[in-house]
């Protein structure tokens, strides 16, 4: 039984959450703590740790939706929210990474330099575009609207799937640079 109202009363704050949340992130990525007098130590240790939230959110996609062709709905519900979980860890980390370093500067020379910045460029803007499907995406299964959810995922998958990818992608470009 589908249940319309559940997705009309949530799309507000789906709209909202879309919103704040890239606009909150700028924002907090040009906030260092230092500037504000608090002794923070850069935490250099997480770009690895977040790098590998987003490898594992990939991993996690995937067998989501093996396990619903396969007909186990339990497994691809709780798959599904642990990457929606891992996705949030990384946002929390990524954060927290750029409020207390420096941003690390790309390196490469050459050919090497377009395709690492048409990757960062395409990750961030999908990044952003992903977090009111995932939201639509979630919200259809809660409300059991089923045909709907499986419409607007077969469009959310991919993309969620290239950002988690390309996340480890841009950090692997990036690692010879950073300094510690």
């Amino acid at each position: 039984m589908k249940n319309n109202s559940l997705e009309q009363k949530y799309n507000r704050l789906i709209i909202a959450v879309s919103i704040v949340i890239p606009v909150v992130v700028a924002i907090l990525f040009g906030v260092k703590l230092k500037d504000f007098g608090f002794d923070v130590a850069p935490l250099s240790f997480l770009p690895p740790i977040y790098a590998s939230t987003n490898g594992l959110t990939a991993l996690l996609l995937i067998a989501a939706v093996v396990a619903i062709k396969n007909g186990k709905k339990k497994l691809h519900e709780g798959l599904m929210t642990g990457a929606i979980a891992l996705s949030v860890a990384f946002l929390v980390m990524y954060v927290a990474y750029h409020m207390t370093a420096d941003s690390t500067k790309f390196g490469g020379v050459g050919f090497v330099r377009y395709i690492y910045f048409f990757i960062l460029a395409s990750h961030i803007i999908l990044s952003i575009a992903i977090i009111p499907m995932v939201l639509i995406t979630y919200v259809r299964a809660l409300s059991q609207n089923f045909e709907m959810h499986k419409k607007i995922a077969r469009i959310t998958f991919p993309i969620w799937l290239y950002v988690a990818v390309t996340g480890v992608v841009v950090y692997l470009m990036i690692s010879p640079y950073y300094v510690y």
